[in-house]
């Protein structure tokens, strides 16, 4: 259970800290600028740090809301989830490169271009689909009932998605081609 702990806060590091380089890179090549923060957004980023600070202290802390005595087949699935929205959700962020903006301030650059390799051939949004993995994987992993918070995330995301979409669809030269060729979230389903 220790080195089970251990590892879902690694993988946490390891997504904050690409997380960071890479807003640091993009910040310096002037892509993506900065704009005035509002008291939502602010709040948003608040609620982000504090799911951060939550999800870092329930990995070393005693179990949370158990969902069973023997959780050995549910730590399993939620290690293998994990892994995979891990997994989709760097990757994702890599591939997308200086194309990328915080989820509280989506913005279209002038130089932004049409994304289509790597993950990005299957669908639109593979850091919210790895970035939900990764939170449903880590509470199953827990074994705890705050697996039931994902559901309340997504339609956060889906409607930051669309959102997303509309923008890009009316200033990038391209983007409502590649919407048509791809899946939003999941590859053939959505």
């Amino acid at each position: 259970m220790v080195f089970l702990r251990l590892y879902l806060l690694a993988g946490l590091v390891l997504h904050k800290g690409v997380w960071e380089v890479l807003k640091h890179r993009t910040r310096a090549t002037g892509v993506a600028a900065s704009r005035p923060e509002t008291a939502t957004v602010r709040i948003l980023k608040g609620v982000k740090v504090a799911m951060l600070i939550g999800f870092a202290a329930q990995a070393v802390l005693p179990e949370l809301l158990r969902i069973t005595d023997d959780p050995r087949g549910l730590r399993l699935l939620g290690t293998v989830v994990y892994t995979l929205g891990l997994c989709v959700a760097v990757a994702g962020r890599i591939q997308l490169g200086d194309n990328w903006t915080d989820i509280e301030t989506p913005q279209v650059s002038g130089r932004q271009a049409v994304v289509a390799v790597g993950l990005y051939r299957f669908v639109r949004h593979p850091i919210y689909v790895g970035d939900l993995l990764l939170v449903l994987g880590f509470e199953l992993a827990l074994n705890s009932w705050l697996v039931l918070g994902v559901v309340a995330l997504i339609p956060y995301v889906v409607r930051q998605a669309a959102r997303e979409e509309e923008m890009l669809a009316a200033r990038v030269a391209g983007y409502r081609s590649y919407c048509s060729q791809t899946w939003r979230f999941v590859p053939f389903v959505v």
